[in-house]
C-alpha cells in the first residue's frame, strides 16, 4: 500500500495514490494458494477491487442508490466469496472498499481513472503476492503435504486416548487440503511436473499410513513406526526428482467452482444463509442510517458485514461481534491518532506500508485483532489525504456507526437463527450414509481409479467432513440445540468412523490389489446387497426416529462400526 502513495507523492497527487491504495488489498487473499491458481485468483481480486470502487464513486451523489449498491455488492461477495472457499477477508474488504468509494475524492477525476488507479494498485500487489515464485515454486504445496505428515503423525500418536477422533477428523481434513493444493488447485498439464508428482506420491503415502492406523482399531502396537514413518515422509517428499520421475493415480480434490456454487445454493447451505443475512442487515443498517440522518450510512453497513460475512454459528458469531466492535473501536482511535499527526507524502506511505504488513501478519492467525489496522488502514485512504479533517467528529461518528451496525448483525443473525439449527446434523448423517453405499458397488468391484469412482470417494469425503461441521454449527447455536446435537455426537463419530473406515480399504485396495483385498477388505457382490440393505434402514431410521434392526451377514468390513452406529441412534431415537 505503501508504494501507489509514494508514486502519488511523486507524481504530485496524492490523492490519486491513496486512491490506488484500495486495489493493494488484493494482496491479503489467497496467500496459501500454489502460485499459477493464486495468480488466476489474485488478478480476477484486483479487477473486482476496481469494479466495486467504480461503482461506489459512481453513485457518490445519488444518496438513495448509495446503500442498494453496497448491499448487492455485499451480498454478492459474501456468497462467492463463501462458496468458493477463497478465504479471509473474505466479502468483508469489497463491501468497505465499495463502501470508501462513495465518500473518496475523485471530483479531479473521470470514472475510468478512478478504476485504472485500482487496478494499478492491484497490479502491483499481484506482482508483491507472486514474488515467492522466483524462490520456491511449490512452497505452497511442499507446505501442505508437511502440515498432512504431521497431522497423520499426530492421529497415529492419539490412538487409544480421547483425542482419537478429533485427531482422525483434523488428518483428514489436512489430507484433503493437500489433495486439494495438489490436484484441484492445479492446470491439466501440471501432471509434467516431477516435483509436483513426488508430493502427489508422498501424499498417497500418507492416506496409506492413515489408512493403516484406521485398519488397527484399537491396537496400538507399531503406531509409533506409523507415526515417524508420515514424519519422514514429509522430509522426502522435497528431495530432488528426476524429469522421467511419475506419480500414480491421485484422487480429485475438493468441489470445482460449479459443483460448490451448486451446493451453496441449497437451502441449508451455510454460505446461502450468510448472504440472505448480509443483505438483510446491510439493507437495515442503510436504512437506520438515513433515518438517523448519519453522515456516512456506509460505515453502520461495513460494521454489519463484518459481524455476518464469515457465516459463523451464533455462539461464535457473538463472540466475534464482540471482538470487532472493540477492533474497530481501537481501529478508529489508531487512525485518529495518525490523522491527528497529520502525515503528508512519504510518511503517509510509510504508515500504511507498516499497517499492511501488520495485517499480513494477522488476518489468517487473528481476523479479530487484524480488523484493528484494517479498519485504521480504511480511514486513512477514505481521507485522501487531507489534513484539515476534524479528528474528534471522525471517531465519534464511525464510532457510533460501529457500535450501531454491529449490533444490527447480531440482531439480524439471532432473528435468522433456525427454530432447529441442529436439524441439519441427522440430514448430514443421512447424505453420509448414501455417499458411502455410492462407493460400495466401486470397492466390490475393485474398481476404484475410474473417474467414477473417483468422483464417489472425493463425495464421501466431502460428505464425512461436511458432517462435522453441521455438528459444531449446531453446537455453537442456542442452548436446545447445543443438547439435541450432543445426543447426536455419538451418531456422528460412528458415521465419520465408517466413512473413514471405507475410504481407508479403497486406498489400500488400490494400492495392494488381491492381496488387501483377501486381507482388508473382503467385500463381495453378495456382502454389497446386505451392506446396501443395512444402510437404507438406518437412513430410514433417522427419518422415522425408529431404531434400525440390522440384517444377518454383515460383511466384517462393516459389522462393528454399523453396529457401533446402530447403537448410538438409540439416544436419538
Amino acid at each position: 500500500m505503501g508504494a501507489p502513495v509514494a508514486a502519488g507523492w511523486l507524481a504530485g497527487d496524492v490523492s490519486a495514490g491513496m486512491i490506488a491504495t484500495l486495489g493493494a488489498f488484493t494482496s491479503l487473499y489467497g496467500v496459501d494458494r500454489p502460485y499459477l491458481n493464486r495468480a488466476v485468483l489474485l488478478a480476477v481480486i484486483a479487477l473486482a477491487f476496481a469494479l466495486v470502487v467504480c461503482l461506489g464513486v459512481s453513485v457518490q451523489h445519488v444518496p438513495a442508490a448509495v446503500v442498494v449498491v453496497v448491499v448487492l455488492i455485499a451480498m454478492g461477495t459474501t456468497f462467492l466469496c463463501n462458496s468458493l472457499a477463497v478465504g479471509p477477508p473474505g466479502g468483508y474488504l469489497f463491501t468497505l472498499s465499495c463502501a470508501a468509494g462513495t465518500a473518496l475524492p475523485t471530483q479531479h477525476l473521470d470514472l475510468w481513472q478512478v478504476g485504472l488507479l485500482v487496478l494499478a494498485g492491484g497490479a502491483f500487489a499481484w506482482l508483491v503476492r507472486m514474488t515467492g515464485v522466483l524462490f520456491r515454486p511449490r512452497g505452497p504445496e511442499i507446505a501442505a503435504v508437511m502440515a498432512a505428515a504431521e497431522a497423520v503423525a499426530r492421529f497415529a500418536e492419539a490412538m487409544g486416548t480421547p483425542r482419537q477422533d478429533d485427531m482422525r477428523h483434523a488428518a483428514a481434513l489436512a489430507l484433503h487440503d493437500a489433495w486439494t493444493k495438489l490436484v484441484t488447485l492445479q492446470p491439466a498439464r501440471a501432471a509434467r511436473d516431477p516435483l509436483l508428482n513426488r508430493l502427489r506420491a508422498s501424499n498417497r503415502d500418507l492416506h496409506l499410513l492413515f489408512a493403516q492406523v484406521i485398519a488397527a482399531g484399537g491396537r496400538i502396537a507399531g503406531l509409533e513406526s506409523v507415526a515417524a514413518a508420515a514424519r519422514s515422509l514429509a522430509g522426502r517428499a522435497t528431495f530432488p526428482v528426476s524429469a522421467a520421475e511419475r506419480g500414480g493415480d491421485v484422487p480429485l480434490g475438493r468441489h470445482g467452482m460449479h459443483e460448490a456454487i451448486r451446493e451453496s445454493l441449497r437451502w441449508h447451505s451455510s454460505a446461502g444463509l450468510a448472504t440472505l443475512r448480509v443483505g438483510a442487515a446491510s439493507a437495515i443498517a442503510g436504512a437506520a442510517g438515513a433515518a438517523l440522518g448519519i453522515e456516512r450510512a456506509y460505515w453502520i453497513v461495513a460494521a454489519a458485514v463484518v459481524v455476518l460475512h464469515q457465516g459463523l454459528d451464533w455462539t461464535r458469531t457473538l463472540q466475534r461481534g464482540v471482538e470487532r466492535i472493540a477492533g474497530t473501536l481501537v481501529g478508529l482511535v489508531l487512525a485518529g491518532l495518525i490523522l491527528m499527526l497529520g502525515p503528508k507524502g512519504l510518511w503517509v506511505a510509510a504508515i500504511l506500508a507498516a499497517l499492511q504488513f501488520i495485517i499480513e501478519m494477522l488476518v489468517v492467525r487473528n481476523y479479530a485483532l487484524a480488523v484493528v489496522f484494517i479498519t485504521a488502514v480504511a480511514l486513512i485512504i477514505a481521507s485522501g489525504g487531507r489534513t484539515d479533517i476534524d479528528v474528534g467528529h471522525l471517531l465519534s461518528a464511525r464510532g457510533v456507526d460501529t457500535v450501531i451496525g454491529c449490533l444490527i448483525g447480531l440482531g439480524v443473525h439471532g432473528l435468522t437463527a433456525p427454530r432447529r439449527a441442529a436439524v441439519p446434523v441427522p440430514e448430514e448423517i443421512i447424505g453420509t450414509l448414501a455417499a458411502l453405499a455410492a462407493v460400495l458397488p466401486f470397492l466390490a468391484r475393485n474398481e476404484l481409479t475410474s473417474a467414477s469412482a473417483r468422483r464417489a470417494r472425493r463425495d464421501l469425503q466431502h460428505r464425512a467432513i461436511v458432517l462435522v461441521q453441521a455438528y459444531d454449527a449446531s453446537v455453537g447455536a442456542t442452548a436446545g440445540d447445543r443438547a439435541f446435537a450432543e445426543r447426536l455426537w455419538p451418531a456422528v463419530v460412528a458415521t465419520q468412523r465408517l466413512a473413514y473406515r471405507i475410504l481407508a480399504a479403497c486406498w489400500s485396495l488400490e494400492e495392494g490389489g488381491q492381496d488387501a483385498a483377501r486381507d482388508m477388505a473382503r467385500f463381495s457382490d453378495a456382502d454389497l446387497g446386505i451392506a446396501r440393505g443395512a444402510l437404507a434402514n438406518i437412513r430410514d431410521a433417522l427419518r422415522t426416529g425408529v431404531r434400525p434392526v440390522l440384517p444377518s451377514g454383515l460383511p466384517p468390513l462393516l459389522r462393528d462400526d454399523l453396529q457401533a452406529l446402530v447403537d448410538s441412534l438409540v439416544l436419538f431415537a
